[in-house]
């Protein structure tokens, strides 16, 4: 039997609900694995600057946030990788030229290039965004990641002029006209490799459970891959099962079939 030693677990559509609720049978499993020695690591898009309040109610400390690009572990940095300045600016402006809203990233900050429009103020509320700021270009940032807001479906090809940058659809009810920014060499996976490495665990002794195409590169770095009944739907060619629903005990279920948590 294999002995599982690290579990990476996405937030939105994977451990929290539609309705911005965490079930009762989640708390349970992560509570079970934690007192079988096994790491748990929160895996998300999200800064990790606003999921603090959400992992203390998981007593969580060890997060890859901003989808890859930035981990910590037991409160120490593992690494940080800053999207380059060019990039930074090309999505910019091909932004302003379409009348996209965008949102950019820091270790500290959430740096928003509008405050007011219905889109980006339910963007907002749906993500628990609170240190927000207004962009200018004067701000001289470092990006950890990016979300789009506000696009129509065939604007995604627009974003399509750098090489090794792709977009990745929210997928989250009604927010599906965002789009995170996602780099080919630094997202969840790599993310999820450089953690194992660092702690020295094997691939095959490690889980993970997602739900969005975000989470692709971090099923595909794992021993054992879980896609949420309620996934994108080519989720399910990448990972190795899937699960129940985010609100019918996924997370639950799916560790159950490993024998972690009854």
């Amino acid at each position: 039997m294999t002995e599982y030693k690290i579990l990476f677990l996405d937030i939105d559509g994977t451990i929290l609900t539609q309705e911005d609720t965490i079930e009762e049978s989640t708390k349970d499993a992560i509570l079970q694995v934690q007192a079988k020695g096994i790491e748990v690591f929160l895996a998300t898009g999200r800064p990790i600057h606003e999921i603090k309040e959400l992992a203390k109610e998981l007593n969580i400390d060890s997060y890859i946030g901003y989808n890859g690009a930035y981990a910590i572990y037991k409160g120490d940095d593992i690494f940080q990788d800053p999207m380059d300045d060019p990039s930074v600016k090309k999505f910019l402006d091909i932004a302003n030229v379409n009348q996209h809203d965008v949102v950019l990233y820091t270790n500290e900050k959430n740096v928003l290039t509008t405050l007011d429009s219905p889109q980006m103020q339910d963007f907002i509320k749906k993500f628990h965004l609170h240190k927000n700021e207004l962009y200018s270009h004067s701000n001289n940032l470092k990006v950890l990641g990016m979300t789009l807001v506000n696009l129509n479906n065939n604007d995604p090809a627009l974003y399509q002029v750098i090489d090794g940058i792709h977009l990745s659809q929210v997928n989250v009810d009604g927010m599906r006209h965002c789009y995170d920014v996602i780099r080919d060499k630094v997202n969840k996976g790599y993310g999820v490799q450089m953690v194992l490495k660092h702690l020295g665990i094997a691939k095959e002794n490690s889980i993970a459970f997602g739900d969005g195409m975000n989470d692709k590169e971090m099923l595909q770095q794992v021993g054992e891959s879980f896609a949420m009944g309620n996934a994108h739907p080519d989720l399910y060619e990448i990972a190795k099962h899937k699960t129940t629903d985010v609100n019918r005990s996924g997370v639950f279920n799916g560790l159950k079939t490993l024998g972690l948590v009854e």
